[in-house]
């Protein structure tokens, strides 16, 4: 064994091959601050039930500070296990504490060799660890792509490319997963992919502009959601216009953490205009700020600020769309600027509720789904005209039936159905319901209605790219696979940090067209790859590779272990029963 000799004794030192798990409390100093005992006790109580189920997993804790645990475990996956349960302990403890009172972890796991003493564990691979869990979201864990390597397969958690992390004092970028304990909703969120080459993506050859979040300047954190909210109803505003091509919403919001110029955030998207801001909200009176760069001659070209009554909202809305319009000298017909203009609720609170209810719904998690509901029901209550609402509601019940988050999946899809029916009766001019509807129309088996519902949706919003994707899952079921890839496409490029989901549709369409090749591609592609399963096992079995076949299987066994075949096809919304029956098929060859 090496040594390293001390002026005052010789310290053996061990290296060791093992996974890193640094968990820390947020906002500690805080907590410790406004009721020091009572969070010493709960913190107590809560690190040594932690300790004890750190040994359950195979683990031994290294090292308890004031505020957090330092633990080492043989394999990767006993870590992420444990890090997960970490959070759902920790959320359990919370139930009984005030909401500014709760106590929350970030987490960050690494693995490789490490140092041993009899002082603990040491060496640059346990400083990453403590480096991931610094730049954690709260109750999320943070793995190195080592980490991630070890887990996709065999863990079926979700989980979120964020790119290569610059930590402090660690030499190298390190590429970083988000683990999420609920894989459906990981399928739609915006996430890097390892081998994505931005740079090539080509720019439109008409206006293009990328809505970067803009900044919440207010001292309470919970006013983030009035800067994501107004944020998003301008990228949704300008993306009406035809003659815009308009960065959506998910990949945008994938820079509000990245310090970076705009030059490089517009040189990543490949659009020419970048527009940014800030907003300060008071019991009255909100502040707003707002710039528009182009990115090829690195100047502002327009900038205001607006500074008015929280009533004057939809103004200020109107004017920032208007102006960035006007700044990147498009020229729209009146027809389309009326169009713009958003159906205003007649209630500031319901408004205030929607863009709640915005800011959780887009978490895509079962409890964030539950509190988006609330908030659009609020909405409702005070503005029962409120098509944005109706629409809004619509869509968390949607997502309730497509991950089964409710005991009554088939209630929860005729709920949806009814309430965007309401939506698009309100405003026929909001695409937001008619998406919804041919969502609904699609799994109620109505092909042809699902189908003029999304036309419709496009039509009113041509750069949604969610939308495009969707509607490109709508025309795989129909039948109509090539325009279906063309669609998914659009998408990809409107949304370049796109969702999984974007490639689950396009490994549909290609496997419809018996392309199992590029079904393979597509689906290897994804950060998730347990819910590629199904159409990876088929497509390897129609090719006549029955081992990667059966060994997929396996492995969609092992994660989906009440799976039936015969309830999966009666789900299954497809106009042609051949399509259906050739993908059973397959299904059957890999031994589901």
């Amino acid at each position: 064994m090496p040594t390293v000799n001390s002026t005052h004794s010789q310290t053996t030192i061990r290296q060791k091959l093992g996974a890193v798990v640094f968990a820390d409390v947020v906002s500690y100093s805080r907590l410790m601050s406004e009721n020091e005992m009572a969070t010493y006790n709960a913190l107590k109580s809560l690190l040594s039930q932690l300790e004890q189920v750190c040994e359950q997993h195979q683990g031994r804790v290294i090292e308890v500070r004031g505020d957090g645990i330092l633990a080492l475990f043989e394999t990767a996956t006993s870590a992420v296990e444990f890090s997960v349960e970490l959070h759902r302990i920790a959320s359990q403890h919370n139930q009984a504490r005030d909401d500014d009172q709760q106590i929350k972890f970030r987490a960050g796991v690494h693995l490789g060799e490490v140092l041993m003493d009899e002082r603990g564990i040491h060496g640059d691979n346990v400083n990453i660890a403590a480096r991931l869990q610094e730049i954690a979201e709260p109750e999320r864990v943070y793995v190195s792509s080592a980490v991630y390597d070890q887990i996709r397969n065999r863990l079926r958690y979700g989980y979120e490319f964020l790119g290569p992390k610059q930590l402090k004092n660690i030499l190298s970028p390190v590429a970083t997963y988000c683990v999420r304990s609920e894989i459906e909703g990981a399928t739609m969120a915006a996430t890097l992919r390892p081998e994505m080459q931005l740079e090539v993506l080509e720019r439109p050859d008409i206006p293009s502009v990328a809505v970067l979040p803009f900044a919440s300047q207010g001292s309470d954190e919970d006013d983030h959601w009035v800067a994501e909210g107004l944020t998003d109803d301008i990228i949704m505003n300008l993306s009406k216009f035809r003659n815009l091509f308009i960065i959506a919403r998910n990949s945008s919001f994938f820079f509000k953490t990245q310090s970076m110029p705009p030059q490089e955030a517009a040189r990543r998207l490949n659009v020419r205009y970048v527009a940014r801001g800030s907003v300060r909200r008071s019991s009255s009176r909100i502040r707003i700020t707002a710039e528009l760069i182009d990115a090829n001659s690195e100047r502002t070209i327009w900038g205001e600020r607006f500074d008015r009554k929280i009533d004057d909202i939809f103004d200020i809305l109107d004017e920032v769309t208007e102006c960035i319009v006007a700044a990147t000298a498009v020229m729209i017909e009146s027809h389309e600027k009326q169009r713009m203009v958003q159906s205003v609720p007649s209630d500031m609170q319901a408004y205030g509720s929607v863009l709640q209810g915005q800011h959780h719904i887009l978490k895509y998690t079962r409890n964030d789904n539950r509190r988006a509901q609330h908030c659009y029901e609020s909405a409702l209550q005070r503005d029962g005209g409120y098509a944005r609402a109706a629409a809004a509601l619509s869509r968390t019940l949607n997502i309730d039936w497509r991950y089964s988050w409710t005991e009554d999946p088939n209630s929860a899809l005729d709920k949806a159905l009814k309430l965007a029916q309401r939506a698009v009766e309100l405003d026929p001019t909001d695409a937001r319901g008619f998406g919804e509807l041919g969502y609904v129309q699609l799994y109620r088996k109505e092909h042809y209605s699902a189908i003029e519902s999304y036309k419709r949706a496009l039509q009113l919003n041509p750069n949604d790219a969610d939308m495009h994707s969707d509607y490109a899952d709508a025309l795989a079921h129909w039948g109509d696979n090539e325009a279906a890839i063309k669609h998914i496409q659009q998408a990809m490029r409107l949304n370049p940090y796109f969702p999984d989901q974007y490639l689950w549709h396009l490994g549909g369409a290609y496997y419809n067209l018996k392309r199992y090749d590029d079904v393979i591609s597509a689906v290897n592609k994804m950060n998730n790859p347990t819910e590629g399963q199904r159409v990876l096992a088929a497509s390897y079995a129609q090719l006549g590779k029955m081992d990667m076949a059966r060994q997929i299987a396996d492995k969609h066994r092992a994660a989906h272990p009440n799976f039936s075949l015969s309830r999966w096809a009666e789900v299954q919304p497809d106009r042609l029963a051949d399509d259906t029956q050739h993908f059973v098929e397959g299904l059957e060859k890999a031994g589901f």
